[in-house]
């Protein structure tokens, strides 16, 4: 009888141990088993659950927030170098560069002496309708002292511009005026063109410089080159150096201006981005005009889709010094919270089927970045012959030229880095900031006389006469760099350059500094020089047998890899900036 009574209860007490063993041993688990979750079961889990595990039991408070945004671009650094995360207070900022316009009071402006000096007032912008002018020193903004060792030019920036239809109030000094001068500025849109400078730059041959690929600069370039037609150029120089990119559309929009209708610009393709081909649609306004692209080891991105397309195609001669080498296309991706990454989705190759990106290690951001230090030390600014290109990654032209990839466009005329004058003496002073400070003092107390030349010919005229080195020379021994005659001698024709350089754009702007840059500029010289020749149309190269054989191999490769699809092109906002 008694047994037959505890086998009865048996099966409730197995299910209370069950239970019990569950409860304790989970207990146990938690608090002594080194807190192996049971949801760490992929690599996105495992970060979620680390961050979980570092909120609830780290042993000192922890802003959460802080440390996701300090992890955000540390992870990207790990993909390659131009994955970047980009905080929510600077998205609007970095948008802005290319985006074409901004929203501020419209002044240009340099920090001289701990306070905002006002270089020019933008023309029809808010500053200059309510008054402000050149020379103005700001030092007050909405009434609280806005002066000191803590005022930055990314503080300037952040105070000076604002959503449009809001106010700021500045007060101002003036030189002329004893007492501040109050004005109040409603913000609105400054137009931000991408296009420095658009002249004739002899009789016959335009020239072009792009800082950017932006969302007007199409527009800009068709602009520019009505402007150059209507002079009656017969020639174009499209410049390049220090253009970091921007939009992949602008730069593909811009090639086909230059190319006949069906050939190739570029394609893109990566692992999960399919391959994408766009192709010149014959409505390009220049498809025939000679050509020809400056490129230096600053030109990156749509710079190099722009040289590479040229230079395939055979449809212009580059210019200069080897390019960046960046071949990997960005896309925008948005967060709620304002913030946002540039993912690298894909690469791009130019119409010969190279890419040009050089070789990088993931998490070496600062190497890759410093490349340009090894290539001046390897000899690459100043010799053709020290360029270390890949043969391995030779490819041709629709004519059969030789083109390289894995490292940027090497231009079909080197043009070397002149360093004739450069010494110790003006190292010291542009490094210091000097050459930049004298001449803005400069400007700021000649302004009258300066204001009487209309344009850079008859303001460098004048310099010539004002004895400027001399000048400037005392004004650096009175901040501490040593009067030494033999080197000043040895740069006095590059100190004379940066000099009147720097005050003609103070009183002239950006274009009439170009202008005046360019008459002594080797690579724009060595352009100029192949347009009067008829050269900027390349020519096949002469071949022996057996090259020529491999060489119509390679062609007829080319030719069928790159085969036309579609004629008519799609344009896609992906960013290669």
């Amino acid at each position: 009888m008694g047994t037959k009574g505890s086998s009865r209860f048996t099966p409730v007490i197995i299910a209370i141990s069950v239970v019990a063993g569950i409860l304790i041993g989970t207990f146990y688990a938690k608090h002594y088993g080194g807190n192996r979750l049971g949801i760490i079961n992929g690599s996105s889990n495992k970060l979620n659950a680390l961050l979980h595990v570092i909120n609830e039991q780290y042993v000192d408070t922890v802003d959460m927030n802080e440390l996701v945004e300090n992890a955000m671009p540390q992870i990207l650094a790990e993909l390659d170098p131009h994955s970047t995360y980009i905080p929510a207070q600077k998205l609007v900022e970095v948008n802005s560069e290319l985006e074409g316009s901004f929203s501020g009071v419209g002044i240009q402006f340099t920090i001289q002496e701990d306070t905002i000096h006002v270089n020019s007032v933008v023309s029809g912008g808010p500053a200059e309708k309510v008054g402000l002018m050149a020379g103005d020193r700001i030092v007050k903004v909405n009434d609280s002292l806005f002066v000191g060792k803590g005022l930055t030019n990314e503080k300037a920036m952040h105070t000076l511009k604002g959503p449009k239809g809001s106010q700021v109030k500045l007060g101002v000094k003036r030189i002329t005026e004893k007492e501040l001068l109050d004005f109040v500025v409603t913000r609105g849109d400054i137009p931000q063109n991408t296009i420095d400078a658009a002249y004739m730059l002899s009789e016959d041959f335009g020239y072009i410089q792009i800082s950017k690929f932006g969302r007007t600069t199409h527009v800009e370039l068709l602009n520019a080159i009505a402007q150059l037609s209507h002079q009656n150029c017969k020639g174009m120089i499209i410049d390049l150096r220090e253009n970091t990119g921007g939009y992949m559309e602008a730069a593909i929009r811009m090639v086909n201006e230059f190319l006949p209708e069906g050939k190739l610009i570029v394609y893109t393709q990566g692992r999960k981005y399919p391959r994408m081909e766009e192709y010149a649609n014959g409505t390009g306004s220049c498809q025939n005009i000679p050509l020809v692209v400056l490129i230096d080891q600053g030109s990156a991105s749509a710079s190099e889709i722009f040289a590479g397309a040229i230079q395939d195609n055979d449809r212009g001669t580059i210019v200069g010094l080897r390019s960046f080498g960046k071949g990997l296309v960005q896309q925008p991706i948005d967060f709620s919270d304002g913030s946002a990454i540039r993912l690298t989705i894909a690469r791009y190759y130019t119409p010969s089927g190279r890419c040009i990106q050089r070789p990088y290690e993931s998490g070496n951001d600062s190497k890759y970045e410093m490349d340009w230090l090894d290539r001046y030390e390897h000899g690459e600014f100043f010799s053709a012959d020290s360029v270390r290109l890949d043969k391995n990654l030779r490819y041709s032209t629709s004519l059969g030229r030789p083109v390289y990839g894995g490292g940027g466009i090497m231009p079909d005329v080197f043009v070397p880095r002149d360093t004739t004058g450069v010494t110790s003496y003006l190292m010291e002073v542009s490094n210091k900031g000097l050459l930049i400070q004298f001449s803005f003092q400069y400007t700021d107390r000649n302004r009258a006389k300066l204001n009487e030349f209309s344009n850079e010919v008859e303001l460098q005229a004048y310099l010539e006469k004002q004895n400027i080195v001399e000048q400037f020379v005392r004004f650096a021994a009175q901040k501490g760099v040593k009067r030494r005659n033999l080197l000043i001698s040895k740069s006095r024709k590059l100190l004379e350059r940066n000099l009147y350089g720097n005050i003609i754009y103070n009183m002239q702007g950006k274009e009439a500094f170009i202008r005046y840059i360019n008459q002594d500029d080797a690579t724009v010289l060595k352009a100029l020089e192949i347009l009067e020749r008829g050269e900027a149309f390349p020519k096949a190269p002469e071949t022996t047998k057996g090259e020529e054989e491999n060489d119509n191999r390679e062609k007829r490769t080319a030719q069928v890899y790159n085969r036309i699809k579609d004629p008519a092109r799609s344009f896609h906002y992906a960013s290669v900036g």
